[in-house]
């Protein structure tokens, strides 16, 4: 089944519809008028964060409740009682790792354990007795408790004080804009300003205006755009043998994951912006990387850290020998695939990341390479295909697919007759020349006068508004809803 096409998108409250843009309206009209009482700015953020997860599905906002609830009152625990610190944190893994296992993974573990016993001649019927309550796959779940869970790994390690205002906890757990696809802000950097009476000037409306505008062109016009190109290929009954066309594909869907979720992030830092709250960058064009390394340090960037300092740190790190570094780094990968989705194809796309990366440690290529510009190029390559196998996995809808796809993408066969159209091709040309700007290191005011800089801010942002109203795709759900 193609996980990326089953989606509602009419049930949840997405930032490209209309819905969305009254509870804004809403929402901005109403927040300057009690943002100087902090508990009323405190609560009409949770109020209107839990209305907006609400929308998609009341129940569930259950679970956010109770996650919270756990951490919050985890976080005073480990305070007061500090003698059963281990006993409080564990609780708070517990119960945060249950409730994805049992949300996200029930399904998974069910019909692998039937497999496991099928195997060897015996009948269990784990998958066919799970509540249908459980393979609902609750928007968000992996971002919000993974948020959750830092809380309290940052109370017990010293790096947070807890917070004794429960409204100030969920307005940070809750916050709409990052609610259910990141980035993943740590409490240390957003419970501080939550505490602050928001103090917008020009510059942050404008800059606020800028990220959310690009990222609803990174959104509707790229990503929206190239879906159904990139559905149309893996829904096809009769896989195309050309390797030109599938290279074509992996581009594309590598570029519309890139923009849908870059996007998703622009938006809620735009937004956050507008709050007087700071988020850290998610993505620093990661195409331009000159190693898997590298890589990892520009992509989902919130997400890539969480896994460094909670999972890689916490079980040793590079400090035990370059043995224990390397399995370090395949657990933290492994981990890493299996939090994107429920099928082995997430894990093996870990894996290969975790392989790649492993070959640049062991053979040190990235620093032999990077100080030439024909080296610079090559490495841009050579990571550019290996993130795009790695691709492969990720969207394929089974392994068997995926083989059939890396198989016909390096037998470089075909007579390029299934390749795409001139219209097709021109949304992925935007997204790779987005990416050769950035990689020559240009500015766009090494080419105008000082004295026109603002007229041409105005301009390209009516463009790109322009863009988003006349070439937008047809409205589908952030990719990154799913986890």
């Amino acid at each position: 089944m193609d996980i990326f096409s089953n989606f509602t998108p009419i049930l949840i409250m997405l930032f490209n519809s209309i819905i969305f843009l009254v509870f804004a309206a809403v929402f901005f009209a109403v927040f300057p008028l009690i943002k100087k009482q902090q508990n009323f700015r405190l609560g009409f953020i949770v109020i209107a964060s839990f209305f907006f997860y609400g929308w998609w599905d009341w129940r569930f906002l259950f679970l956010i409740l109770g996650s919270g609830l756990l951490d919050y009152f985890v976080g005073l625990l480990l305070l007061k009682n500090p003698k059963r610190r281990k006993l409080f944190l564990l609780l708070s893994v517990l119960g945060n790792i249950g409730s994805l296992m049992a949300f996200k993974y029930s399904g998974f573990i069910g019909e692998n354990l039937d497999l496991l016993f099928a195997s060897m001649g015996m009948q269990s019927g784990f998958s066919e007795n799970i509540p249908d309550f459980f393979l609902v796959t609750p928007v968000g779940i992996s971002f919000y408790t993974f948020q959750s869970m830092s809380y309290t790994l940052d109370v017990y390690k010293g790096r947070l004080k807890p917070t004794k205002n429960v409204l100030q906890f969920f307005a940070y757990l809750s916050m709409f804009p990052q609610l259910v696809a990141g980035p993943i802000v740590r409490a240390k950097d957003l419970l501080p300003q939550l505490l602050l009476v928001p103090k917008l000037s020009e510059k942050d409306r404008w800059e606020g205006l800028k990220l959310i505008v690009h990222g609803f062109f990174k959104k509707m016009v790229i990503a929206d755009n190239l879906a159904p190109i990139v559905n149309k290929g893996f829904v096809a009954e009769n896989m195309s043998p050309d390797s030109f066309y599938w290279w074509l594909i992996i581009t594309a869907f590598a570029f519309q994951i890139y923009c849908d979720f870059s996007g998703y992030s622009d938006i809620a830092r735009g937004l956050a912006r507008w709050m007087g709250l700071s988020f850290e960058l998610n993505f620093n064009h990661p195409y331009t990387s000159l190693s898997l390394k590298e890589f990892w340090t520009r992509w989902h960037i919130s997400l890539s850290s969480w896994f460094r300092d909670y999972l890689y740190i916490a079980i040793g790190g590079s400090k035990k020998g370059k043995f224990r570094s390397h399995l370090n780094m395949w657990i933290t990968m492994l981990v890493s695939g299996f939090w994107h989705g429920a099928a082995w194809t997430f894990v093996i796309w870990g894996g290969l990341h975790a392989f790649f990366m492993s070959l640049e440690r062991i053979l040190g290529y990235p620093l032999k390479l990077k100080n030439s510009s024909l080296g610079r190029i090559f490495l841009v390559l050579i990571v550019s295909i290996q993130v795009w196998v790695a691709w492969v996995f990720f969207r394929a809808n089974d392994f068997s697919q995926a083989m059939q796809i890396v198989y016909a993408m390096f037998s470089f066969t075909g007579d390029f007759s299934s390749s795409l159209g001139l219209d097709e091709l021109l949304f992925i040309s935007i997204g790779v020349l987005r990416e050769v700007w950035i990689y020559h290191g240009l500015n766009k005011n090494r080419f105008i006068p000082k004295k026109m800089r603002n007229f041409t801010d105005i301009l390209l942002l009516s463009l790109l508004i322009a863009a988003c109203v006349f070439l937008r795709g047809e409205g589908s759900e952030f990719i990154y809803f799913q986890f």
